[in-house]
């Protein structure tokens, strides 16, 4: 029998235990209640899962939606500029996220070919490449400079805009707008306009797309007829943003955390054989996304809880991660490691399409700046380093990083 704890009445979501860890009031919550009960700042009574077991099921349960438009958005965190509670969102065409099978089933399968293992492992010279030319660019300039600017950002925009055949010149439009569009402390208004900006422009694009597609997804999509625009449009706003924002936050705020644990960054660099599980340990570790919801379709048992219909439920990704039930001493930082098993990427049916993709960027990117930055260090004192606290998707806002010497 789970231990009676007291409703949470809404949740502070920073990570006041350290940049890299689960906020403790979550932490002390998943240890006495893994599926606990909360009141939202609105007075709506609904869920939190923290449990990595709890989380795991719930996520492999299709009877938990992921349509907003049957579920409002019950916000767990007192957030300036946002109400705490909106109308159930109405469905948005293309936007397979937040659909349930079968339509979720039929879209996601249109893309599954294009991101096969198979196909990654055929892109991976050609994304190292990426890599190395933009680890030149950085070589060239004279430190400190912004790693999020000069590397963790432009290595997967380049990449995903050249997959999705998005001209990289336009970068400045989907960059601003997808930052502007995760910010947590923004207007409803300013978050649409943001939204509206970057879907016309996209929308433009794939139907210069459909009237003369190239060889690229966007245009491998827009030779399907019975995808409208609308559709199309939604699919490519999902994967361009999910293409470079979570990759980027992961470059940014990894390295933070390897300058952080000099002594693990050390050695994976005296053992580059390590990267791969290294990079599986650092999404656990950093889960820089935290917070996913889901709308319980009927009454349903999770972690010896009821969980009625209708129920908002709020699951924490990054206290699964950290469950010391699942991981021994979840909160110190191992890439020596085996944590595949870890949820950063999600699971069941909505498990990230584009994991493999990240994982190449991430070892690529991770290899690169540690072999040919051997002096890299912080500029400023790690206490100063701007985290993306006020963000929907964890990172650093700006890395500000120096070194004494070069090699290739």
């Amino acid at each position: 029998m789970s231990q009676p704890v007291p409703i949470p009445h809404g949740l502070p979501m920073e990570r006041d235990a350290g940049p890299f860890d689960p906020p403790r009031h979550i932490t002390r919550l998943r240890e006495a209640r893994p599926v606990s009960p909360m009141v939202f700042p609105d007075g709506h009574e609904g869920w939190i899962v923290t449990g990595y077991d709890a989380v795991r099921q719930l996520m492999a349960d299709t009877r938990f939606s992921s349509r907003q438009d049957i579920g409002v958005l019950h916000i767990p965190y007192e957030t300036p500029g946002m109400p705490a509670a909106t109308e159930p969102s109405p469905q948005i065409p293309g936007m397979f996220i937040a659909m349930d099978p079968p339509d979720h089933t039929w879209l996601r399968r249109r893309l599954t070919g294009a991101f096969t293992v198979k196909r990654m492992k055929q892109l991976e010279e050609h994304i190292i490449d990426i890599a190395e030319r933009q680890l030149d660019e950085l070589a060239r300039l004279a430190p400190p400079v912004d790693l999020v600017k000069e590397f963790a950002l432009p290595v997967p925009s380049l990449v995903i805009c050249e997959l999705l055949g998005v001209p990289y010149a336009d970068r400045e439009t989907f960059q601003v707008n997808s930052a502007k569009f995760l910010v947590k402390d923004v207007s409803l208004d300013e978050k649409m306009a943001a939204y509206t900006e970057l879907t016309t422009y996209l929308a433009e694009l794939v139907t210069r797309k459909r009237a003369a597609p190239g060889e690229d997804i966007l245009s491998d999509l827009a030779r399907h007829d019975d995808l409208t625009i609308e559709e199309l449009t939604g699919i490519a706003f999902l994967l361009l943003l999910a293409g470079h924002e979570t990759t980027a936050n992961m470059l940014a705020l990894g390295t933070f955390a390897l300058l952080e644990h000099p002594e693990q960054m050390a050695e994976l660099r005296a053992n580059p054989d390590l990267l791969p599980d290294a990079v599986e340990e650092l999404m656990r570790y950093l889960s820089v996304v935290d917070i996913l919801f889901r709308y319980a379709t009927e009454d349903i048992e999770l972690g010896g809880e009821t969980i009625g219909k209708g129920s908002t439920v709020v699951v924490s990704m990054l206290a699964a991660n950290h469950d010391p039930q699942r991981f021994d001493n979840p909160d110190t930082l191992d890439v020596h490691r085996k944590a595949r098993g870890h949820l950063s990427f999600g699971h069941g049916v909505h498990q990230c399409l584009g994991q493999q993709l990240a994982r190449i960027e991430m070892r690529a990117g991770f290899d690169g700046l540690l072999r040919r930055f051997p002096t890299l260090k912080l500029a400023i004192p790690a206490g100063e380093v701007k985290l993306r606290t006020d963000m929907n998707i964890y990172g650093v806002h700006e890395l500000p990083v120096t070194w004494t010497e070069t090699a290739r």
